[in-house]
């Protein structure tokens, strides 16, 4: 049934809805000034540009999640910009972009927990800002992580091998497609040109 809602005509523009949602309150929430039209903007960015990326599947998994060029840093690079608030709404307007294109709904909390929470948890990143760009990516997909082996556990656990615990699965399923991904991202951003040219942007942006 919500599966049918959401590829509706009506819970289509139900979710275009909180996506506008989500892209107004990354602006209400930036400081005043020019910085909320940046906030804005970046974060508009951002998420087209990794929507875009996560349309180039490098490597699919038979169960859902693929691995993707670097879609998951753009969502991170927000929160790395303007803080933690506008990088877990990012992520959420990710991640309702994702389940206007592409739904898969079988109960609300699992909605919940693979289109809004796990990529919203990108965002969370940004707690260690200060320490760097590469800290701050890899505590962002580990929030989504989390998520998403939880989401596993609880709605997927059928699909665990005879044998093995719904625990060990999920986290072995959805680790090994976001560790690819987070170990060729992390590969990219120990070039000093690429680390450099996204923290002199973060400078310009932060002023």
């Amino acid at each position: 049934m919500l599966q049918s809602f959401f590829e509706s005509m009506q819970g289509q523009i139900f979710v275009v809805v909180l996506i506008v949602l989500a892209f107004a309150l990354i602006f209400k929430l930036s400081k005043k000034g020019d910085n909320n039209i940046k906030a804005l903007t970046y974060s508009a960015i951002a998420v087209a540009v990794a929507y875009v990326l996560n349309q180039i599947t490098l490597f699919r998994m038979p169960q859902g999640g693929s691995i993707t060029p670097f879609s998951m840093l753009f969502i991170v690079m927000i929160g790395y910009y303007f803080g933690v608030r506008q990088g877990i709404l990012a992520g959420v307007a990710f991640g309702l972009l994702d389940l206007l294109i592409n739904p898969y709904v079988i109960h609300p909390v699992q909605m919940l927990m693979d289109y809004l929470l796990a990529f919203g948890s990108l965002g969370m990143g940004a707690v260690l800002a200060k320490r760097g760009i590469i800290p701050t990516y890899l505590l962002g997909v580990l929030g989504r992580l989390v998520c998403s082996v939880l989401s596993g556990v609880i709605f997927f656990a059928s699909y665990a091998p005879e044998g093995q615990g719904a625990f060990m699965y999920s986290t072995i399923y959805n680790g090994s497609y976001m560790g690819a991904e987070a170990l060729l991202t992390c590969i990219l951003l120990a070039i000093p040109t690429v680390r450099n040219a996204i923290n002199e942007v973060k400078n310009k942006v932060v002023r």
